[in-house]
């Protein structure tokens, strides 16, 4: 998978699952930037359709529905663009 690393304090393991053209996914982003967190994201309709399939896999285990903005935050997963949960698992 051809993830983009985002420099910040390291809290464990981050990912934001992400679509290129979706504005709740870019304030996600925005905001784990905000916070100052070391995350890494992908945008999942930018992937080349060999590593489709596998992105999609592991989106679907931590969210079925495959939704987007989905950040996994080591065992913890939040759907959609939550700020008071995002800043919560944070602090």
């Amino acid at each position: 998978m051809q993830l983009v690393h985002v420099n910040g304090t390291d809290k464990g393991p981050v990912m934001l699952y992400a679509l290129s053209t979706c504005g709740w996914c870019a304030k996600t982003r925005e905001l784990l930037t905000d916070l100052g967190v070391a995350f890494d994201y992908i945008y999942v309709d930018l992937v080349g359709p060999e590593e489709q399939k596998e992105v999609i896999e592991a989106v679907e285990r931590v969210n079925p529905s495959l939704s987007f903005p989905t950040v996994v935050i080591g065992e913890q997963t939040i759907v959609g663009f939550k700020e008071k949960e995002l800043r919560e698992a944070f602090t």
